[in-house]
């Protein structure tokens, strides 16, 4: 290891990359290797992280018999992959659940999972065994990973560049403008020419970075955890390739890294600050958490509910996947995770309202002739953004609630008028029966009606706030208009 740390020294000399952390990163999982009490302490921490996920099994260690130089476990009888037809499909979907949440979650990453440590055990479940090469991922490393991944799908090039300096990729913006093109090319070559994320081949990718570092032109360096992020997802790559030759780890895992992303699960625990600034620059104009970025709200919540639907298809749940959608919305607005869009709801949705009503009351002027006036506060400037906003709110919901089939076919409204003139008669009868037998379905049903209650009463919390900020709107605009003083600018206009 000293020899190796050596040579690593005297090749960054000529090469670029941190090559003597890489060093020690590797002598730390190596050395971690050896040491057998460890492994089954992680081994524990691992049991305890996913012992309520019922398709995932550890091999238990023997703690009283173990040793430093000797490990006794728990036999687990199975068969190591690669699995053939949909059973192999189904394990590797599930070992690519159990890395994203390693990655999104729990921070306790298994670095080595080649078919020899994966076990399709007798009962069919996915059996993870030998945690000599692990790694605990800090908190910030983690969600700047998830932002870099969804910059690249979404090809955001500022959420790219903001994480790739938080990462370590980058010290500074110096080179930027050199860095960027060859990234792109980079990208370009590890998806076969098509440029798209979802296409990535994680090997060729490393091979990629590994060739801009090697160039020594850029002050470009793979950071160490990433190393090890990579290597672990090339081997599950593999594995899922020998089992379907069309399977992209970015495209499966996506809506899986959502489906945690809004669909948080709220056990007492404070919401991770990275957590919270990731979502508010995805989700929020120009990350500002004013106002609502609704198409990427839309967006993100369609491909999560792919990966809550694989989890519904496990189970025995007959639930259709619009009230999946539906659920998945409602609870992430009224969790914890995402309070942070409550203000700028109820501020949008307030200013949307006030804009309807101001419509109503302009074409009532009209069509009186003057004769039947608004009420003092009321025919104000009507914000166009604001009306669009909702109409893309309403459009989230109303296509939630279209079966998947239909809503495929339906093009998404442009603002509230297209909502409107865009949905066909019969969908929006449908959306109407389906709003009815939900809500039938709430009052005959106490366990929904139980399960309903901390969203209704979110609801209820939400509807008050935008209540009084109607009023406050009016009622600033019609004392107003009594003191004949009119703002030099208007912040609406």
């Amino acid at each position: 290891m000293y020899l190796l740390r050596r040579t690593a020294v005297w090749l960054s000399k000529w090469r670029g990359g941190d090559l003597p952390a890489v060093a020690d990163q590797f002598g730390r999982q190596l050395f971690g290797e050896l040491n057998y009490v460890r492994e089954a302490e992680n081994c524990r921490r691992f049991e305890g992280l996913y012992e309520g996920w019922d398709a995932i099994r550890v091999s238990s260690p023997c703690t009283p018999l173990t040793r430093k130089r000797v490990l006794v476990t728990e036999w687990v009888e199975g068969t190591k992959g690669p699995w053939k037809y949909d059973n192999g499909i189904r394990m590797v979907q599930l070992g690519l659940k159990c890395c994203v949440d390693q990655l999104m979650r729990t921070g306790l990453f298994h670095a080595d999972p080649h078919r020899g440590n994966l076990i399709k055990s007798s009962d069919g479940k996915l059996t993870f065994i030998d945690f000599g090469m692990m790694a605990d991922i800090p908190e910030e490393d983690r969600y700047g990973l998830i932002g870099l991944v969804i910059g690249l799908q979404n090809k955001d090039l500022p959420l790219v560049t903001e994480n790739l300096l938080k990462l370590g990729f980058l010290k500074d913006t110096a080179q930027l403008d050199q860095l960027i093109p060859r990234l792109r090319m980079a990208i370009k070559n590890s998806t076969g020419g098509s440029g798209k994320a979802s296409d990535m081949n994680f090997g060729k990718l490393q091979a990629e970075l590994d060739e801009i570092s090697r160039e020594n032109v850029l002050q470009f360096s793979t950071p160490p955890f990433f190393t090890i992020i990579i290597r672990s997802l090339t081997i599950l790559e593999g594995l899922a390739l020998s089992v379907d030759s069309n399977f992209r780890l970015v495209r499966g895992a996506y809506p899986y890294v959502l489906a945690q992303l809004v669909s948080p699960d709220d056990t007492g625990v404070e919401t991770p600050a990275s957590l919270t600034k990731l979502l508010v620059r995805l989700l929020t104009v120009n990350g500002e958490g004013k106002r609502i970025e609704w198409e990427r709200l839309r967006d993100f919540l369609r491909l999560a509910e792919k990966g809550v639907k694989q989890d519904a298809k496990k189970g025995n749940s007959d639930e259709s996947s619009s009230r999946k959608t539906v659920e998945l919305f409602f609870k992430f607005l009224t969790s914890k995770t995402g309070l942070f869009l409550k203000t700028p709801l109820v501020h949008e949705v307030a200013e949307a309202i006030d804009g309807m009503a101001s419509v109503g009351e302009a074409n009532l002027l009209r069509v009186s002739r003057g004769l039947i006036r608004p009420f003092p506060g009321g025919n104000g400037p009507v914000n166009k953004q604001r009306m669009e906003d909702l109409g893309n709110m309403l459009d989230m919901i109303q296509s939630a609630l279209i079966e998947s089939s239909k809503s495929e076919q339906t093009q998404p409204g442009n603002g509230a008028i297209g909502i409107v003139s865009g949905v066909v008669a019969t969908e929006r009868l449908e959306v109407f029966a389906v709003y009815l037998r939900e809500i039938i379905a709430l009052v005959s049903d106490e366990r929904r009606r139980e399960d309903a209650a901390p969203i209704l009463a979110e609801v209820q919390s939400v509807s008050q706030m935008v209540a009084v900020e109607v009023l406050q709107i009016r009622g600033s605009r019609a004392m107003r208009s009594v003191l004949n003083f009119r703002p030099p600018f208007s912040s609406r206009a």
